[in-house]
């Protein structure tokens, strides 16, 4: 059992099961899906088994250490450290997108402005591809991808920039809330950006079904295709885990858990709904708007 440590200076945490049952599920989960990907039947099987233990055991860790907190094991050198730890996670998160937001700039400002004859030296289309003219959004070399049509900025992409936006308002009434002690606008505020950021997901997911059924934009359009379904995949992601961590952060409050002094949970999950709402600012510009 986790324990102060009788100076009362540190904390001391036990032993755990839960990161060698993670590991477990992660290597399973990727394993069925490599399998997957290679046709094989029961890959899908394999993967699916694997997420479950992921769930399983990031339900029983997170609930474990849910409830060390409120038994009042963590003290003020615990929170630090649970604050430069989410400080550093959220840190890593930014260089996860800058390297995706780098292969976008790279492939539209750099690669085919040089295959179309800019620039000077060997990069160019003289030494590397003479007869390319693809512009941008391109669909790979000889429309390898099939013409394909780009999702307008100002349908979906903009509502759910609206919808991203208000949700980061009503995190920060919410937060607010729990300063001035009112439980009641806490769990007002918290459902209402939760709901805000399912229905972004869902949103999110029937521009996808346009995109394949309607439009042919789909991950095999190319360069255009895979940038865009990588970096704007891997944000509704990050939604949703934010959204279902702001669910936990939501059953929290209504059990009666944070207090005005002692709430960095929240803080936590709010910080990363935070970056989630810029990373989309910077996605709808870049990839929707330019």
């Amino acid at each position: 059992m986790a324990h102060i440590h009788p100076s009362g200076d540190y904390y001391v945490p036990h032993g755990t099961k839960w990161p060698i049952i993670g590991s477990i599920g992660l290597a399973t989960a990727a394993a069925g899906f490599s399998s997957y990907l290679n046709g094989s039947n029961a890959g899908f099987t394999v993967m699916f088994g694997g997420l479950l233990i992921i769930t399983y055991m990031m339900y029983r860790w997170f609930g474990q250490v849910i409830q060390e907190s409120e038994d009042g094991y963590y003290n003020d050198q615990v929170d630090v450290s649970f604050r430069m730890g989410m400080g550093w996670f959220i840190f890593s998160e930014v260089m996860f997108f800058a390297a995706f937001f780098g292969a976008l700039f790279y492939a539209r400002a750099l690669s085919l402005p040089w295959l179309l004859g800019e620039g000077d030296g060997l990069l160019t289309n003289i030494h590397l591809w003479p007869l390319f003219d693809e512009g941008w959004p391109s669909n790979g070399p000889a429309d390898f991808g099939g013409d394909f049509q780009t999702i307008p900025a100002w349908g979906l992409p903009a509502l759910n920039t609206l919808i991203l936006l208000a949700s980061g308002v009503t995190v920060t009434l919410a937060h607010w809330a729990l300063k001035g002690d009112s439980r009641q606008g806490l769990i007002l505020w918290l459902a209402a950006t939760v709901i805000l950021g399912y229905v972004f997901v869902y949103l999110q997911a029937t521009e996808y079904t346009h995109a394949y059924n309607e439009l042919n934009l789909t991950m095999e359009s190319g360069i255009y295709g895979s940038t865009f379904f990588m970096l704007t995949g891997f944000h509704g992601f990050h939604v949703t885990m934010g959204a279902t961590m702001l669910l936990v952060i939501l059953v929290r409050a209504i059990k009666g858990h944070f207090t005005r002094e002692k709430h960095f949970a929240f803080e936590g999950v709010a910080w990363y709904w935070h970056f989630v709402d810029v990373v989309w600012l910077g996605l709808f510009i870049f990839v929707y708007w330019i």
